[in-house]
């Protein structure tokens, strides 16, 4: 994957991965542009995106019927990873490749006051898994949902669009037709990724070492903390963390 690139889920070009350039300016439109849209609600040179110091500038130009990025229409606008823009009838991700190591301990790993409610051999694994500070694998039993936790994940492109897996444990691995999420995405690798839930606060999302990696609200991780409304990108499919 590019580091940075753009994730089209709906429209006429759903599917496709369009990579953005580090330094020109990277144009879309319908009859002019780098990307080119044939939908009728995008204009001739519709919009433009320019690389900054400090991310991607969006910016309309001029277009007959706008651009919108996350529901609201936009002129100009600082994008930040997994934000959607729309263009016409088309709908696309920002996702960034930048691959956040520390992520697990820079938020705080579970502390024994967060998940008292586990079993005493849950806390020696994780406290194995803390020593070795490799992250391991999933843990090797299943790990109990918290008590009074609803959580689904919607899955909101791809061609698994549409479906629900609700959480049943609090270890779910998500694959390529496997796991508790099994999706028929075929860039999505046999385990690609697990979410570990340890407390209504404390839930993680963790890559398997796969092939394409997984990407947590449009950026790149190999572990990060989830909180609800949050999306997760694996393969061309994307995913949203829903907790009542």
């Amino acid at each position: 994957m590019p580091k940075a690139f753009l994730s089209i889920i709906a429209g006429v070009r759903q599917g496709t991965y369009v990579p953005l350039p580090d330094l020109a300016p990277f144009v879309i439109g319908r009859k002019q542009g780098d990307l080119l849209l044939e939908d009728p609600l995008v204009s001739g040179v519709h919009a433009r995106i320019v690389a900054k110091g400090d991310g991607y500038l969006l910016q309309d130009l001029d277009s007959t019927n706008g651009t919108m990025v996350d529901g609201k229409l936009v002129r100009e606008i600082l994008l930040k990873p997994g934000m959607e823009i729309c263009l016409g009838h088309t709908r696309m991700i920002l996702f960034e490749g930048v691959d956040d190591q520390a992520s697990y301990r820079q938020q705080g790993a579970a502390s024994h006051s967060d998940v008292a409610w586990l079993l005493d051999e849950e806390l020696v694994e994780m406290e194995k898994r803390d020593r070795t500070g490799t992250g391991g694998d999933v843990i090797g039993q299943d790990l109990r949902l918290p008590p009074g936790l609803n959580a689904v994940l919607e899955v909101g492109a791809g061609q698994d669009a549409g479906k629900v897996f609700r959480f049943t444990r609090g270890n779910m691995t998500i694959g390529r037709k496997a796991g508790e999420v099994p999706l028929t995405d075929l860039e999505v690798s046999r385990r690609h990724s697990v979410i570990e839930v340890f407390g209504r606060g404390m839930i993680f999302l963790r890559d398997l070492g796969s092939t394409n990696g997984t990407y947590h609200n449009g950026r790149r991780v190999s572990v990060s903390r989830l909180r609800s409304g949050d999306t997760i990108g694996v393969g061309k499919s994307v995913l949203r963390l829903q907790i009542n």
